[in-house]
């Protein structure tokens, strides 16, 4: 057995471990974002009190014809 076809195999296995864990970082990273733009993005929905204070006749129609 040679002993560079070994160290070349070692080589190549150490370099995928480090692709893998590299993109594993980059894909944590960018579902971190995610959810801290889907955050910001629940937090800015208005706040719908103002339409509880509406008179109760209204929203209960619907027109047709326009």
């Amino acid at each position: 057995m040679d002993v560079t076809n070994i160290a070349n195999t070692a080589t190549t296995m150490n370099e995928a471990f480090i692709q893998q864990a590299s993109g594993t970082a980059v894909l944590k990273k960018a579902l971190d974002i995610s959810a801290d733009n889907a955050m910001a993005l629940i937090e800015a929905i208005p706040d719908n009190t103002a339409a509880q204070h509406l008179p109760s006749h209204l929203g209960q129609n619907i027109n047709t014809t326009a």
